[in-house]
């Protein structure tokens, strides 16, 4: 089976620029796969990318992480791999497919989302475990649904939740799916009663159609710190 190996970025993707720019007349193509997440994010970096380097075309590969690595592992090409955790990233390098170092070049933090009618009449996320709410993760395979579960069991054990918070909310999950987008998909279009997904994901078009609730920092599966975007 024939593979690329890749090159990872240790930045945004403005930061290949510099390197790209002596390289322009003989390349002309950067193939990117990205988890969904980082879709607003980067395609607006790519247009500044492909304005500052004459002749480059950035073409994306959006999906969950877990899905990009297994089609990394299967041949498909790319130049640039950003995954959202350090466990599909793990895997593509230790597959032998990635050139260099992995670096976590951003950081980001989850939110839980309802829609803007608020049909269950959730006010707090106490009101997650309540019987009936239709409730969407996406599936422990992608990152932000084992960063989802991570974050239910931290509430758990927070003053003013339930020990027994994360297993009713987990009993409301209706659909598990694939990517992040889908989530917000799901609530968006009242399909579902809330979900959880990144701040990242809640852009002007979103913020519309959903009410989000911060999720209290020490609860977060990782440190928060400012987006770029």
């Amino acid at each position: 089976m024939k593979t690329r190996r890749m090159f990872l970025i240790t930045a945004l993707l403005l930061s290949l620029a510099p390197r790209l720019d002596a390289q322009a007349p003989a390349r002309t193509r950067l193939t990117v796969f990205a988890g969904s997440s980082l879709t607003d994010p980067f395609e607006e970096l790519a247009k500044l990318l492909e304005r500052r380097t004459p002749g480059l075309k950035v073409e994306f590969n959006f999906a969950g992480s877990q899905q990009l690595a297994v089609q990394i592992q299967e041949g498909a090409p790319a130049d640039v791999f950003a995954s959202a955790d350090d466990r599909w990233m793990t895997y593509v390098k230790d597959s032998g497919f990635v050139a260099g170092d992995p670096t976590v070049f951003v950081r980001n933090r989850l939110i839980v989302i309802v829609p803007k009618t608020n049909p269950a009449r959730i006010g707090r996320l106490q009101d997650l475990a309540n019987p009936g709410v239709k409730f969407v993760l996406a599936a422990p395979a992608v990152p932000v649904g084992a960063y989802s579960r991570l974050m239910l069991n931290n509430l758990s054990r927070s003053p003013g939740f339930d020990v027994d918070f994360s297993s009713k909310a987990l009993g409301n999950v209706v659909s598990q799916e694939q990517n992040v987008k889908a989530v917000v998909s799901k609530v968006q279009l009242g399909e579902a009663d809330a979900g959880v997904v990144y701040v990242s994901d809640i852009v002007p078009l979103v913020a519309r159609y959903v009410r989000a609730f911060e999720v209290p920092e020490a609860a977060n599966p990782w440190p928060s710190t400012p987006l770029p975007w």
